[in-house]
């Protein structure tokens, strides 16, 4: 077994993170983190296990403490490899022994901790039994925006992965459609996102004609006709960071219905970036672009958020919808990717994925956004 790391990264790199992460859990009233294997653990320390198992993995974090990363005596050695390493005390624990009384000892016996969120039910079960008196709150509650804002490492990266799924989108526009099945094409995109360097493809979403009115209908055996609207939703990883980008694209002239509706999203996908600058709340993005599709008439046909966050994970805090007064800050990636579905006939999403500058917003997807024909 191997562990792995994000290559750009180094210990230093990794111990300002675990820094970060505990002066956020201090100022948020807890007395410490705990991280489970998952996104958040190779966030903070490099180290991915090659398997979540029953054998608990846990980092544990708090302000004025050393790291500790406490691992199954039988991964150490894997442990021991990742580039956060140097920065944090390992503690192992042998098969026989008792993990939860080994972690225990680490932990305020009365404290509130933040706790990732995919840890497993019978790890928290396992820490409550030995330490009753403690209490805990998922991490994405208690610190939504630990991993929100991206440094000028994390940025070049997630601009990387936004190229690699332009490059894919400017290959799938030129393969046929007409006559073939959804998962055919949807087969296409995944191969063109590992050429372009994806390590994980996360979702290639097809939906022609009528499946476009469902935004999360993926792919299906139907067979694109010609005169069909097909919506194509694709992303995944590439050197351990996101990707998501959607076009819309039409098999054959489209109609002039098709082309105002396509059109309206378009307009409402411009707004939705116009809108994005510092200081301003996250909801303000959903507003901006929502406000043309209700002003056009079809405000009942947008069922869905404006945008979500993507990083080491492709959905993430924040979210830019109705309610979310978090503002925006300089680093912050998120979507942008109004659609309108009218069931029963078709739909039409358009997504770049946007970065929050000093004074504005930058496009990581910059492909055609106009009416796109394929064949």
């Amino acid at each position: 077994m191997t562990g792995s790391t994000l290559a750009p990264f180094t210990a230093d790199d990794y111990r300002a993170r675990m820094d970060r992460a505990a002066r956020a859990a201090a100022d948020a009233g807890l007395a410490g983190l705990l991280v489970a294997p998952g996104p958040d653990l190779v966030w903070l320390t490099g180290y991915a296990p090659t398997a979540a198992t029953e054998r608990l993995t846990l980092l544990v974090l708090a302000q004025g403490r050393a790291p500790v990363l406490v691992v199954p005596t039988l991964e150490a050695p894997d442990a021991a490899e990742a580039a956060g390493a140097p920065a944090l005390n390992l503690r192992d624990w042998t098969d026989g022994k008792d993990p939860y009384a080994a972690t225990a000892a680490l932990l305020d016996v009365s404290g509130r901790f933040g706790i990732s969120d995919n840890a497993w039910a019978m790890h928290l079960l396992g820490l409550q039994r030995a330490l009753p008196g403690t209490s805990y709150a998922s991490l994405t509650e208690a610190l939504p925006m630990l991993r929100a804002v991206k440094d000028a490492a994390e940025l070049d990266l997630m601009a990387a992965a936004g190229a690699a799924a332009d490059a894919t989108f400017e290959e799938i526009r030129k393969v046929p459609f007409e006559g073939r099945k959804e998962s055919a094409v949807g087969a296409d995109l995944a191969d063109l996102l590992r050429k372009f360097g994806h390590s994980q493809v996360d979702f290639t979403i097809v939906a022609s004609g009528p499946n476009g009115a469902n935004p999360h209908h993926e792919v299906g055996d139907r067979v694109i006709e010609r005169g069909d609207m097909v919506v194509l939703d694709f992303g995944g990883l590439k050197d351990g960071y996101g990707s998501d980008t959607s076009r819309t694209v039409h098999v054959g002239e489209p109609t002039d219905e098709e082309r105002r509706v396509h059109d309206l999203v378009r307009e409402a996908q411009e707004a939705g970036f116009r809108a994005v600058r510092p200081g301003v709340a996250c909801q303000e993005v959903d507003r901006a672009a929502r406000a043309v599709i209700d002003d056009a008439g079809y405000g009942e046909y947008f069922i869905h958020r404006t945008g979500h966050g993507i990083g080491v994970t492709t959905h993430e805090p924040p979210y830019m919808i109705e309610g979310e007064q978090q503002p925006l800050v300089p680093g912050m990636c998120f979507s942008v990717e109004p659609g309108v579905y009218l069931p029963g006939r078709f739909g039409v999403r358009i997504e770049d994925i946007v970065t929050v500058t000093a004074d504005g917003g930058r496009r990581l997807n910059n492909t055609d956004r106009e009416m796109v024909i394929v064949d």
